[in-house]
């Protein structure tokens, strides 16, 4: 997932946003069951077709990633992101 963030929001700017967003998914290490890796990173390119932020993540199946989409822990960091963002971007894929 990658996110455009706006340029402030709840009284930050986008870098702490980001940062924010950075923090609260890194949390949910190890408190999903099915979820076996995450990564958050900050662009670095700061071009007009980038985002500010990308969410890279494994889970074991289908059903692991669908748990996790309604996690309350989760819902929390998504009703966060919902409110400092102004574009997203989703693939979910299987390899």
């Amino acid at each position: 997932m990658m996110w455009q963030l706006k340029d402030a929001a709840h009284g930050n700017d986008r870098q702490t946003n980001a940062s924010l967003i950075k923090e609260k998914l890194l949390a949910l290490q190890g408190r999903i069951f099915g979820m076996t890796a995450i990564e958050v990173g900050f662009d670095f390119s700061r071009n007009e077709s980038s985002c500010d932020l990308v969410l890279y993540s494994e889970f074991i199946d289908r059903q692991a990633l669908a748990e996790y989409q309604v996690y309350p822990e989760h819902e929390a960091v998504k009703l966060f992101i919902g409110e400092v963002t102004k574009d997203r971007r989703i693939v979910d894929y299987e390899v």
